[in-house]
């Protein structure tokens, strides 16, 4: 009797296999794809010299994404990426010269200032355990005033030999040296996965607790990505010195946002403990080739940033696409779950429940008096912001005593007010972000959108202005209402979600103005900005209605006890607690 023909069954091996490194096979299907969309549509089909230059324009942004994903797998987001790159193209634009001991000297200097940048990213983030969001947007504003110093506006040049090294040809018409380069990129990270430190890369990211518990150093091992992904950002920022001949201290940090996509799009999970950087290879040369797809089909470049936006969002969802059932489930059952009446907070804004704040009033340890309660209820707010206001108190008083035979105290003080209007407001509405446990990046174009649309709109009259000033809040709260969205029910990391944003928002802006904007801003506003009233400006005394504002709403209202709530005590399912990224840990 002949024995049923079981089903052929994959083994179990290739099927984990498969499982485990679904990122590359997807972004190596996603590149595939927009190869052949565009051999179609090129008139001779994708060459060798198509090729090169694709090869060309993505090695820079590919080996900038491979240093950003070894920091990544870790657990932690590096945002000082564009800045190093600058600051590595304009030392050696401008130091360079035409011998080949000063081409050797400038490049090594080149990968050494990324290292050390990465080195002082490494100290505060693992050895001080600062956030790394916070440590390395500080970084990237320290770098980029360095990098004003050494070049203020785009100048230098480099050697044709050097630009030659580095663009050439390894082997003539066969294999271009940035093909080249990447190839030895790639060896280089299969090199380092098969080492004990890539293992201990992914087991950090994927779980610090339990690798720790397992004996892995997970200090030794976040220190050393981030002196990894300095390392190649100055190998980024030499390639594109090489690229383009010039130094340019602004060329940057608008790489920030390809290079998140490409990390994204190669299958790398921002919170650590998956993908790799042959998908991240992969995704940078698919970026690139759809930046040549838009110009076959004559698309205004001005999109692109929209693209870019486009695809880090698509990339975050798809990856996270399995998750949502289970997302949205248990935010059903948290929403149902909590009762607001139970929620209080402190006489300062930190949250508590109605019980425990019942048990501090009631303490009989606390000493007498209601200042002297206050003082010992809020003492934990109270040492963070009085280091703040004692020094802008030390600093307003020596201002005034060194001008203070110059000018009149209240005229400086109002003059200080007016200047620090604009700040002021925008702290705030990026303190309400950062209450709740996210951070938006997408306030510049929003900014530079409104001020652009406001000025067109109104072209200098009050009565155009009536109408104008609402719409174009209405928009910048629209605009913030799509991050809420993608942020609390899709779940996507706010710092990526308002980046992504901020990219989309700036293309549509130059798509609007056409690279030029128009308009004069109306009267009213210049009025407010200038005019005197007893000899204050109206804009001080707007500026101290929206304290007193915003101020009721965050401590006196519902809306502000939840903000604070949602912070300080986000469920570790929910969306509020992906940020920042490190908090977060894979669950097995």
């Amino acid at each position: 009797m002949t024995a049923p023909a079981t089903p052929h069954r994959l083994p179990f091996g290739f099927v984990n296999s498969v499982r485990r490194n679904q990122g590359v096979f997807v972004a190596g299907a996603a590149l595939a794809v927009v190869l052949l969309v565009l051999d179609l549509n090129l008139a001779r089909g994708f060459s060798y010299f198509d090729a090169a230059s694709t090869a060309s324009s993505a090695t820079t942004l590919a080996l900038a994404a491979i240093g950003s994903t070894i920091i990544v797998l870790t657990g932690r987001l590096d945002l000082s990426v564009g800045a190093v790159i600058s600051l590595v193209n304009c030392l050696i634009a401008v130091h360079v010269e035409s011998t080949s001991l000063s081409m050797v000297v400038w490049s090594v200097a080149g990968l050494l200032v990324g290292i050390a940048i990465g080195l002082v990213n490494a100290f505060f983030v693992v050895i001080l355990r600062l956030p790394s969001i916070i440590v390395t947007l500080a970084m990237m504003f320290i770098v980029e005033g360095l990098t004003l110093f050494v070049l203020e506006q785009p100048g230098g040049s480099v050697p044709a030999a050097f630009t030659s090294v580095f663009t050439g040809e390894v082997i003539s018409g066969v294999l271009p040296t940035p093909i080249f380069i990447l190839m030895a990129a790639l060896l280089f990270w299969w090199c380092l996965r098969r080492t004990r430190f890539g293992t201990y890369i992914y087991a950090v990211g994927s779980d610090e607790d339990a690798a720790i518990a397992k004996g892995v150093p997970a200090q030794h091992v976040r220190f050393a990505a981030f002196v990894l992904g300095g390392a190649f950002y100055g190998a980024a920022g030499i390639f594109l010195t090489a690229q383009t001949g010039s130094g340019d201290p602004t060329v940057g940090p608008p790489m920030l946002l390809p290079v998140f996509v490409a990390v994204v799009l190669g299958g790398t999970g921002l919170a650590g403990g998956r993908g790799g950087c042959v998908g991240t290879l992969f995704g940078a040369v698919t970026l690139m080739l759809i930046v040549n797809l838009m110009l076959v089909f004559n698309v205004p470049t001005f999109y692109s940033s929209v693209a870019e936006g486009l695809l880090l969002l698509l990339a975050v969802l798809a990856a996270s696409v399995g998750h949502m059932a289970v997302l949205f489930a248990r935010l059903r059952d948290a929403a149902s779950s909590v009762s607001y009446g139970r929620i209080a907070i402190d006489s300062a804004g930190g949250p508590s429940t109605i019980a425990a704040k019942g048990q501090l009033r009631n303490d009989d340890s606390l000493p007498e008096g209601q200042w002297r309660r206050w003082l010992v209820i809020n003492q934990r707010t109270l040492r963070f912001v009085l280091p703040s206001y004692a020094a802008l108190v030390a600093v307003v008083i020596l201002t005034v005593w060194i001008v203070g035979g110059h000018i009149a105290a209240g005229a400086y003080l109002n003059s200080l007010l007016v200047l620090s209007a604009f700040p002021a407001v925008l702290a705030l509405g990026q303190g309400a972000v950062v209450i709740s446990g996210g951070l938006d990046l997408s306030m510049p174009a929003i900014i530079t959108l409104s001020g652009v649309m406001l000025a067109n709109w109104s072209d200098g009259s009050d009565l155009a202005a009536l109408w104008s000033v609402p719409v174009v809040c209405a928009i910048a709260m629209g605009i913030g209402a799509l991050n809420g969205i993608g942020v609390a029910l899709f779940g996507i990391y706010p710092l990526i979600m308002t980046l992504a944003m901020n990219g989309i928002v700036q293309g549509i802006t130059l798509a609007y103005t056409g690279g030029t904007p128009k308009g004069v801003a109306p009267p009213a506003l210049r009025w407010m900005m200038t005019a005197k009233l007893s000899g204050v400006t109206p804009l001080v005394v707007a500026l101290a209605l929206f304290v007193v504002l915003a101020t009721v709403i965050l401590t006196r209202t519902t809306y502000g006890r939840l903000l604070y709530a949602a912070g300080s005590n986000a469920m570790p399912s929910s969306p509020a607690s992906r940020c920042p990224p490190q908090s977060l840990r894979r669950t097995r």
